[in-house]
């Protein structure tokens, strides 16, 4: 038998194994026995359509080898991640204490270029790092599914690849989750795994990864399956990507009415479905694209949505965040009015954005320079709120950096905690995270020098 040699984090999913002895006539039998017998590993070397993940290589004895290489029985075959980057670890620190949460103490899931970090403290104000998992690897998005308790977190190696984990407790033991992954006749694999939402039936969880698709979860997150109907779209063909890849990245339900969706793609714009993700019709009626030149610009649909959210309390409208431009819609996104700079922003550009869910006239957005920069205007870090329905904007900076502050803030990394008061939460790539316990109009420094931040969502 030859032996495949694993480095971490691979030998810990093979029990803690640096070699293990594989039958096989070939490469590609080497791994597909290592994978039946060690089911852990399944996905992490080889993609959804059985290639070797980009940023894996595999050595046999001393030479680069392609699945298909014959193997002897005394040849090594190893299984190593590209030089670019760290690796992530399946288990975490030991449990500590957890603290007690009294009504005004918050929890905060800040993702991280370099895993996750779990804040605890006073609603808005300062907060203590209460755990850290994922070390050295991206946590794209993490979220708390409040009707069961059980913490989901987006994980995206820089070698193996994306991945989702369960927990109850963010600071013992995260499970990994049987996908979202691609099935065989998809011909297609994950690059990155970009939110997951709490759907409007029991135990219902939605995912939206690259390339652009639309997941669901009926068991809280264990199992999930592609929608179809989506991803079998007949325009999908000439569908464009933006600058950070084909993305489904907005997940829109309507409440109490698990058949309505709507989602939101970059770049080829918004999807609504009235029958659970059966079928599918664009809504982009009234959204121009000021990045395409002026005579393309009518009848175009590589619409470059940035952010997208529902008001709970009237879901018939919505508020998206597009590259160059904010917009509301009034009949549940089948068309769109510009709210953004004729309501007053310094910038239409931006990727945060947050709905109030208490207040259907009431958004917030973080604007940044256009494209050609993407940090705060003028140096100065400043949450924008309507309370017309985007008529007008007034700028909120009360404790929030104000010189020099070159910040970018992300389109996951903006939440609230839908008390009322309204909380609000983000953090910024240069690794602060600020947070206002009274609606934005004052605001403090909950949390900093932590890794470039990705995401933000509260947890409690």
């Amino acid at each position: 038998m030859a032996l495949v040699v694993l480095r971490s984090p691979l030998r810990e999913l093979a029990g803690g194994s640096s070699e293990v002895s594989v039958e096989g006539a070939t490469v590609g039998e080497l791994i597909a026995r290592l994978e039946r017998e060690h089911p852990r590993l399944a996905g992490w070397i080889l993609d959804e359509r059985g290639k070797v993940r980009r940023h894996v290589t595999l050595f046999l004895n001393d030479e680069r080898a392609p699945l298909e290489a014959p193997v002897e029985p005394d040849d090594r075959l190893h299984v190593l991640p590209a030089i670019s980057g760290g690796a992530t670890q399946t288990a975490t620190l030991p449990r500590e204490d957890v603290l007690a949460e009294p009504a005004e103490e918050a929890e905060v899931l800040a993702g991280t270029r370099k895993g996750l970090f779990v804040l605890r403290g006073p609603r808005g104000g300062p907060m203590e790092v209460a755990g850290r998992s994922f070390e050295g690897t991206v946590v794209e998005f993490a979220m708390r599914d409040r009707r069961s308790g059980t913490y989901v977190a987006s994980v995206t190696h820089g070698q193996f690849g994306p991945r989702l984990y369960l927990t109850m407790d963010p600071m013992g033991k995260w499970e990994q989750a049987a996908g979202p992954s691609f099935p065989e006749d998809a011909d297609a694999a994950m690059d990155r795994i970009w939110t997951v939402v709490q759907g409007e039936a029991p135990d219902e969880l939605w995912a939206g990864v690259a390339p652009a698709a639309l997941f669901r979860s009926v068991d809280g997150g264990r199992t999930w399956s592609l929608n179809r109907g989506l991803w079998d779209e007949p325009s999908r063909p000439s569908w464009q990507p933006g600058a950070g890849g084909m993305c489904l990245h907005s997940i829109c339900t309507w409440p109490g009415d698990p058949s309505r969706l709507a989602v939101g793609i970059s770049a080829a714009g918004v999807w609504l479905s009235n029958d659970g993700g059966e079928s599918w019709r664009r809504g982009i009626q009234g959204i121009v694209a000021r990045y395409l030149p002026e005579e393309a610009r009518e009848g175009a649909v590589d619409l470059c949505v940035h952010n997208m959210h529902r008001a709970p309390m009237q879901p018939d409208t919505l508020y998206m965040q597009f590259h160059g431009g904010v917009y509301r819609s009034d009949d549940a996104g089948s068309s769109w009015t510009d709210i953004g700079l004729p309501g007053g922003l310094p910038s239409d550009f931006g990727f945060p954005l947050v709905a109030d869910p208490h207040d259907p006239d009431r958004a917030f957005v973080i604007p940044l320079r256009g494209d050609f920069d993407r940090v705060t205007p003028d140096g100065a870090v400043r949450v924008y709120e309507t309370t017309d329905r985007g008529k007008t904007w007034v700028a909120r900076g009360d404790g929030l950096p104000s010189h020099e502050a070159h910040l970018t803030i992300l389109r996951q990394a903006f939440d609230h905690d839908g008390q009322s008061p309204l909380g609000l939460y983000f953090g910024a790539e240069s690794g602060e995270v600020f947070g206002s316990a009274d609606g934005g109009m004052t605001w403090a420094t909950v949390a900093e020098h932590l890794p470039p931040v990705v995401s933000v969502r509260v947890a409690r």
